[in-house]
């Protein structure tokens, strides 16, 4: 039956592909007595060899896509299906108590599991209970006949169907092969949207109910840039879906012809379009979309993406590797942006009622908890800092304190390194990332003693119109045009230019269509984005006038009392 559903449009592009469901299978069952012992043994044993083969097809594929070093948490799943005292007990718990092996596999995994995890001082032990919950789940549905779904091993194209979506499912899509997704919650700036626009994968989220309306197998038509979806379109729907796709595309193509061109508006003023990246892969979308330099690089998928700390050399590898990669021009690194939603399974953080206004990102590095942590990150990008032109922004700050704390560690990190003999850049930035309202409202103070401002307005926004972005029954006040917004921003960009600074913007707004002109007219110098929005960016910003965007942003703040009135001035202005 044709269903249409309506959700956020989170990643332009459009698509028709079956559809792929990525959500949890039912895994209950029933503990029973069974006669034939041998039988329940053979049931487990047969389970056991899928189980083993699964994930050396799912390692192998982990290699070639993720690289070795990615690969081998693989490689402690394995050894547990391997572990013959592990498996002993099992069988031996079939036998005596004469139960089913769902029941036999689910009280000695427990067994194990409770017992590294009361090691709570011990990372590796927590990371072996960890990985003898995976590996206990996939035999259980293997024992009772159900598939785990398993995002990196899509080999069709499809749509990809889910409640939400994590970073590290989001991470395993083959764009070859996931022409879109489409989720029951979340928003632009969800981590999973972002993800979805690096990867180039039309996305719509927050449709409430997408998991509940689709089957396995059903065909999709997705329209990420108006948030449609049709479950099992007619041929006629399908077909303007298609149409609507060649259209894009054709106007992708025109863009690209800008991918060589300067940044420039149509009365001659140059603005910087850098780019948000994740990972040392990100450079080539970068390029392939003309990029001027990174505005962003998120550290912490280095921390997401390694079963344990990365070492000083692994994070200098992969800091030389972007700042070589970008040939001199400019690179902002943010450091370590853990805690909210992006946790760590190796590192132990408090249980907290609200962990976004909790113990994260700075807060963790300055702690005596994050301090090493924090002063290897700073070794190795001080010794990647010669390969280029590199700038160090300090996430979640709210306090000058803090940014005279993180700063100090910095300094002294610097000092040891040149007395060692370690080779250092003299031309390094050091900025903030605005995106506590509290630091917004005294950046005239800030302005003084950082190099520049990056504001991060997801959570400058979520945070000033005190709404949670994720949550979509609050969704209509993530208002990144209401006049309190722009006239933090004003302030932000005034206090950065009065000090001579450079003041950019990292969060989605910078690449936001109707931003982008109010953006321009408050003056700001750098605006950095998902690099799929950088030619969308230039081509709109080749036909503004900035004196009339100047005007348009003053008349924005002063005249207009919500943000329907500021849309409807920037269309006013722009059409």
């Amino acid at each position: 039956m044709v269903e249409m559903l309506k959700g956020i449009a989170a990643s332009d592009g459009v698509a028709v592909a079956k559809a792929y469901l990525l959500v949890q299978p039912d895994l209950s069952f029933s503990k029973t007595n069974v006669e034939d012992v041998a039988a329940e043994e053979a049931r487990l044993q047969v389970a056991l060899t899928t189980s083993t083969e699964e994930l050396q097809a799912i390692r192998e594929k982990a290699a070639q896509s993720l690289g070795e070093e990615e690969a081998q948490v693989f490689d402690a799943h394995l050894m547990v299906l391997s572990d013959p005292e592990m498996i002993g007990q099992i069988n031996q718990n079939i036998s005596d108590n004469k139960v089913n092996a769902e029941a036999a596999l689910k009280e000695v995994t427990d067994m194990y599991i409770g017992m590294f995890e009361a090691m709570d001082d011990n990372a590796y032990m927590q990371e072996r209970a960890a990985d003898i919950r995976d590996v206990a789940k996939r035999i259980l549905a293997h024992l009772l006949g159900v598939t785990l779904p398993n995002p990196s091993m899509i080999n069709e194209e499809v749509v990809v169907v889910a409640h939400d979506l994590t970073p590290s499912d989001t991470a395993q899509l083959d764009r070859n092969f996931v022409k879109a997704f489409v989720t029951d919650v979340g928003g632009r700036t969800s981590h999973s949207a972002i993800m979805a626009r690096s990867l180039e994968i039309p996305a719509i989220v927050g449709t409430k109910e997408i998991t509940a309306k689709v089957k396995a197998g059903d065909i999709l038509a997705v329209n990420g840039i108006e948030g449609d979806v049709i479950v099992n379109p007619t041929d006629d729907q399908a077909a303007e879906f298609k149409k609507a796709g060649d259209a894009y595309a054709a106007q992708k193509a025109e863009w690209e012809k800008l991918k060589n061109a300067e940044t420039v508006t149509a009365d001659g003023k140059h603005f910087e379009l850098a780019a948000n990246i994740g990972t040392p892969k990100d450079l080539e979308g970068v390029h392939n979309n003309g990029g001027e330099g990174i505005g962003l690089y998120r550290t912490e998928f280095l921390y997401m993406d390694s079963p344990d700390f990365p070492t000083e050399e692994d994070q200098f590898v992969a800091y030389k590797a972007v700042l070589e990669g970008m040939a001199g021009k400019p690179v902002v690194v943010r450091t370590m942006d853990i805690g909210g939603d992006k946790e760590l399974p190796y590192l132990k953080l408090p249980h907290e009622m609200n962990p976004f206004l909790g113990y994260r990102a700075l807060r963790i590095s300055l702690s005596e908890q994050g301090d090493d942590m924090f002063r290897t990150q700073m070794r190795a990008l001080l010794r990647a800092s010669v390969y280029g032109n590199l700038r160090i922004m300090f996430p979640m700050v709210a306090t000058i304190k803090e940014f005279r704390a993180a700063k100090q560690i910095f300094e002294e990190e610097k000092a040891k390194l040149v007395s060692e003999g370690v080779e250092v850049s003299n031309e390094i930035q050091v900025g903030i990332m605005i995106e506590i309202p509290a630091a917004a409202v005294i950046a005239d103070k800030f302005a003084k003693e950082v190099d520049f401002f990056s504001v991060g307005t997801n959570d400058l926004i979520q945070y000033t119109m005190a709404a949670d972005r994720m949550n979509e029954r609050v969704s209509y006040l993530y208002q990144p045009y209401n006049p309190s917004i722009l006239r933090l921003l004003k302030n932000v960009i005034d206090a950065a230019h009065a000090e001579g600074k450079w003041a950019g913007m990292c969060g989605e707004m910078a690449g936001d269509q109707t931003a982008v002109p109010l953006l321009m007219g408050l003056g700001l110098d750098e605006f950095s984005m998902s690099a799929t929005s950088i030619l969308k960016t230039r081509s709109l910003m080749k036909r503004l006038d900035t004196t009339k965007m100047t005007e348009l942003a003053n008349r924005a703040i002063d005249e207009c009392d919500t943000m329907e009135e500021v849309v409807a001035l920037v269309e006013e202005y722009t059409n």
